[in-house]
């Protein structure tokens, strides 16, 4: 008398044979892409809100703005200082502008590429991918 054991040990045993399947990619869906952009846009949008995040604190803290403060100082006779223009609260205000704007236009070049692609595999017959099983 087997047991299930003895069964499962027997069949795996067997070297299977890879099956392979070649497949065309022929239709990419709008809304898919979309989906899929925006979600890479907003992990760029994080990284570039801490990639600002990290650079003004390193430049404030090797002291290069109070350096270019008492250089600008010098030139404009007390009036302007760029510590007063370059804060934490201004390089975050910016950052969030430029995190917004990429956000829009990586999300509309994802529909766009995709709206392409979809045309130009009318004309080519689209991408041949395979695919094995081990």
């Amino acid at each position: 008398m087997t047991t299930v054991a003895d069964k499962l040990a027997k069949k795996s045993s067997r070297k299977p044979k890879a099956k392979q399947v070649r497949l065309r990619l022929v239709y990419i869906d709008f809304w898919s892409a979309i989906k899929l952009s925006f979600l890479a846009a907003v992990a760029v949008a994080i990284v570039t809100l801490v990639s600002f995040l990290l650079s003004y604190l390193v430049v404030e803290a090797t002291g290069l703005i109070a350096k270019l403060d008492e250089f600008f100082v010098s030139f404009t006779d007390g009036d302007l200082s760029i510590s007063s223009i370059i804060g934490l609260p201004q390089v975050m205000a910016f950052a969030v502008v430029i995190a917004i704007l990429n956000l829009i236009i990586v999300t509309v070049m994802g529909a766009v590429l995709a709206g392409i692609y979809n045309l130009a595999v009318k004309i080519t017959g689209g991408l041949l991918v395979g695919f094995t099983s081990n």
